[in-house]
């Protein structure tokens, strides 16, 4: 092979495993997201392996380089390194079911299980990607006075390559055919880059790679009576039917659900029912309502059943699970009922209208996003509603820390004259925040009017709502630490030995 042709075998090499690096980790955080979810924590995970196993690579390709500084080692690196990625999408389904196994019960588990997970899977290929470079940048170093040019010309394919690698996946790749299929696309792009070094062995390797694409892609995360999964362009969608009839929605991690659906009730005995005892706070007949963070519509379909008069206006980020929710949870928009497909605090901010009731649910439980917690959500949030509105806004904790809550609650104090704090569920809250202030004998007065089976929901409320102190450092958008104080909870509530138990919800009244 020439010299020229060589160097432009090495640079066509180093792109093709920058490429690869980076679409590796992508589909990281998308196979990783069914079992631990996508919080910070678990992209700190992802990001400080994949950046170690690169350093790792960089130092290990340096010395395989100088003591045998030959092309065909290069290009088995890369192969077997294609082969790691090919295998990932197919070993990643038991090895995340025995990392999850037991720690299914515990939002705790994203720390640690995601930890080994990633670097079970995915740091051995990066490894052997990273080491890529520099043994590249040793075989086409023939002149030393061209050191730093040979350096920068590979240094900067590898980053364009990792360019390529992280945009193609998340826009292009992983909405069109799925986390399987990416993943072996990748590993084609990266036999083909071996075989400039190999020749024919790292073509018959590309061509059985790229035959793999033809499987059909099984369960990420297989659950009994599955009757519909797909990973959108946010997140990984299951919807679950028990034997009983009622389905469930379930997003990313698995463990709680974000919607449920029964054929006889419009009641669940869940966190969707604390919404309906609000709007009897109003003192007046609920007109419109705001939920964001419509999900597969529960609270909106209960809402529309005991409250017809009013028009809700449901918002929903992402609109595979409005699909979902048409197809398997009895949404059915019009007449008042309008479902937007945006972001909860953009539409809040562009909508004219303005509301009775505001009701915010839009998280990914048990992580709240930072900025539907600060006071500049809240104020937005206050100018919104119409003349002794309300906010409501249900929030997870775990028995035994109301850190999550206070710090939600006392931001919202600070922008409205009176919060309440009802603990209606053991691992919910509902944070009720009122724009017109009233006694706690108007609030009882009003309680006690309404749909009748809803009273005992009602009751509970009026018993056992308890004031909000504001906080003396309210959250904003430049500070608001409600990862860290949502990690420190579960973490610390792991430790004492707790768990989640669905069936520790009441029962629908």
């Amino acid at each position: 092979m020439g010299e020229a042709r060589s160097t432009r075998a090495l640079a066509a090499l180093v792109f093709g495993a920058g490429t690869g690096s980076l679409a590796t980790e992508i589909s990281a955080s998308r196979l990783l997201a069914p079992y631990f979810g996508s919080s910070t924590i678990v992209w700190a995970n992802l990001i400080g392996i994949v950046l170690a196993a690169l350093a790792a690579g960089y130092w290990l390709g340096g010395r395989l380089a100088d003591r045998r500084p030959e092309p065909r080692l290069l290009g088995a690196i890369v192969t077997a390194a294609a082969v790691y990625v090919a295998a990932t999408p197919f070993l990643a389904r038991p090895l995340l079911d025995l990392t999850v196994r037991g720690v299914d019960q515990v939002s705790a588990g994203a720390v640690i299980g995601s930890f080994f997970a990633v670097v079970a899977l995915f740091a051995p290929a990066v490894v052997l990607l990273g080491a890529v470079a520099p043994f590249a940048i040793r075989l086409a170093l023939t002149d030393i006075t061209r050191g730093g040019e040979v350096a920068g010309r590979f240094y900067a394919l590898s980053t364009a390559g990792s360019l390529l690698g992280t945009f193609v996946p998340a826009l292009v790749t992983i909405p069109l055919v799925g986390t399987q299929r990416t993943l072996l696309g990748t590993a084609v792009v990266l036999a083909l880059s071996g075989s400039l070094l190999l020749g024919r062995r790292g073509l018959a390797l590309a061509a059985v790679l790229a035959a793999l694409v033809a499987l059909p892609p099984g369960a990420v995360k297989a659950s009994a009576g599955l009757l519909h999964e797909e990973e959108s362009r946010y997140q990984y969608l299951q919807v679950v039917e028990r034997s009983d009839g009622a389905r469930r929605l379930y997003l990313n991690e698995g463990v709680a659900a974000h919607s449920v659906w029964r054929s006889s009730t419009v009641l669940t005995g869940g966190e969707w029912d604390m919404f309906l005892a609000v709007p009897e706070l109003l003192g007046r007949p609920v007109r419109r309502i705001a939920i964001l963070g419509n999900a597969g519509g529960t609270t909106a379909r209960a809402l529309r059943r005991f409250y017809p008069g009013a028009t809700i206006d449901a918002v929903e980020l992402d609109p595979a699970v409005t699909r979902v929710a048409r197809r398997y949870f009895g949404l059915r928009e019009g007449p008042r009922l309008y479902v937007h497909t945006a972001d909860a605090r953009p539409f809040l901010r562009r909508t004219r209208e303005r509301f009775d009731l505001i009701f915010v649910d839009a998280y990914r439980q048990p992580y709240v996003p930072f900025y539907l917690a600060t006071r500049e959500f809240f104020r937005l949030a206050r100018e919104r509603l119409r003349p002794g509105g309300i906010v409501a806004l249900n929030v997870a904790t775990v028995p035994g820390d109301e850190a999550l809550v206070n710090g939600i609650a006392g931001t919202l104090r600070a922008e409205l004259p009176q919060v309440e704090v009802w603990p209606a569920l053991r691992y919910s809250r509902l944070v009720v925040g009122l724009s017109r202030p009233a006694s706690r004998r108007e609030l009882g007065r009003r309680l006690a009017g309404g749909p009748a089976p809803l009273a005992v929901l009602r009751g509970l409320l009026a018993a056992q709502m308890r004031p909000a102190a504001r906080a003396e450092r309210p959250w904003t958008d430049d500070r608001a630490p409600v990862e860290w104080v949502t990690d420190r909870m579960i973490v610390a509530y792991a430790a004492r030995g707790g768990g989640l138990d669905e069936h520790l919800l009441p029962t629908a009244p």
